[in-house]
């Protein structure tokens, strides 16, 4: 089967930068072609925080059709990397920037920003983008939508799997080697790096812990971890999803960090993390052996060792051992959904999502004809 161009764009709730692949698609195989990366310019990122949630509309749009034109800089500058004409490629899946996700409302909507019509028109790519409000339109959270993505690409006839995506939020999928054991499914376990970002923001002045070198020279409050992981969204079955309109700054006051040693907080954030995703995976599939870790968590040194301490009995690896590159898995997922699309297959699980069918996901904005 011939190899297939498709390209994804993937900027997280960490809200730090753009990530871009260049995948090639043939049947059940997949292959990183190119990759790129680049930072949002620390204003961008500063209003991005700001209008998370809680903002006029026209900056909201201003901001939409801003980060458009990043994200086509973003895929032209990958094209030129890979030495690849746009007319290569099939399509672009782009997730955009997520400002709002409220799948629990009275009136359940999500929003992601990145204007695709600007993508499309600057690249001449179809685009492939609002992938969430689908599934929420079938009854969905709208999240998480990587799972049919791990499984194509990280199932194994061999062990129990699951594979763990450690962004702003966290969200395990749940991969048993074999049917009968309840099926692939998946859910959101909580927040991610958001806090362990935002606090050492606000302490250090950087913009994340890098190897998390200041969360491991701190001790860790029982206490203070007792609050944490006493709010009721632990407690809660799947489906379910989050983000910032939930775990923010708020809510972080809301439990009483205030008094603490700011190395003593960054310590306790970072084994809460490690907690929670350590009990969905226990919940969802105790029977697991390995833990495949994606997204900025995967390079979090500390973080991985304590995810390795509250998971002894699982090998606790990033998903380069599978072949595809941790700092990728998402935009690479992205890629995968948008030939999902235009092939006319469903991109999201009922099991995962809770939606009342599967359904295609996104819209579908076609590149411009050559001249």
């Amino acid at each position: 089967m011939p190899e297939a161009l498709y390209a994804g764009l993937m900027t997280g709730t960490s809200m730090d930068g753009i990530d871009a692949v260049l995948v090639a698609f043939s049947g059940g195989r997949s292959r990183l072609v190119a990759t790129h990366s680049v930072e949002h310019d620390a204003p961008v990122r500063a209003r991005l925080l700001e209008v998370n949630g809680a903002s006029p509309l026209a900056e909201v749009m201003t901001l939409d059709a801003l980060l458009g034109e990043q994200f086509a800089d973003a895929i032209l500058a990958l094209l030129e990397k890979a030495g690849t004409p746009a007319s290569d490629v099939a399509a672009i899946g782009s997730h955009g920037q997520t400002l709002w996700h409220a799948p629990d409302a009275p009136s359940p909507s999500t929003l992601q920003i990145g204007d695709p019509h600007r993508i499309a028109q600057r690249t001449g790519i179809t685009v492939v983008a609002d992938f969430r409000r689908r599934d929420l339109a079938a009854g969905g959270q709208g999240a998480p939508l990587g799972p049919l993505f791990h499984q194509a690409f990280f199932h194994s006839a061999e062990e129990d799997r699951v594979v763990v995506n450690i962004g702003g939020m966290a969200n395990i999928t749940r991969l048993p080697r074999a049917p009968g054991t309840g099926g692939v499914s998946g859910f959101d376990t909580g927040p991610g790096n958001v806090f362990l970002d935002s606090w050492y923001a606000r302490h250090r002045g950087g913009t994340y812990d890098r190897d998390g070198a200041w969360a491991a020279s701190g001790a860790v409050s029982a206490a203070l971890l007792d609050r944490l992981l006493a709010d009721a969204y632990f407690a809660r079955k799947p489906p379910k999803s989050t983000g910032r309109d939930y775990f923010n700054d708020d809510w972080l006051a809301a439990a009483g960090v205030s008094g603490h040693d700011p190395a003593t907080v960054q310590a306790t954030l970072a084994q809460f993390t490690a907690e929670t995703i350590a009990a969905g995976i226990r919940d969802s599939l105790p029977t697991a052996t390995r833990a495949l870790i994606c997204g900025g968590g995967a390079r979090n040194g500390d973080l991985m060792s304590r995810l390795q301490a509250a998971l002894p009995e699982m090998r606790v690896e990033a998903t380069d051992e599978e072949g595809i590159h941790a700092d990728w898995v998402e935009a690479a997922g992205f890629a995968w959904l948008a030939r999902e699309t235009l092939a006319g297959r469903p991109g999201n699980l009922p099991s995962v999502t809770g939606a009342c069918a599967r359904v295609p996901l996104g819209a579908i904005h076609p590149g411009s004809p050559g001249e």
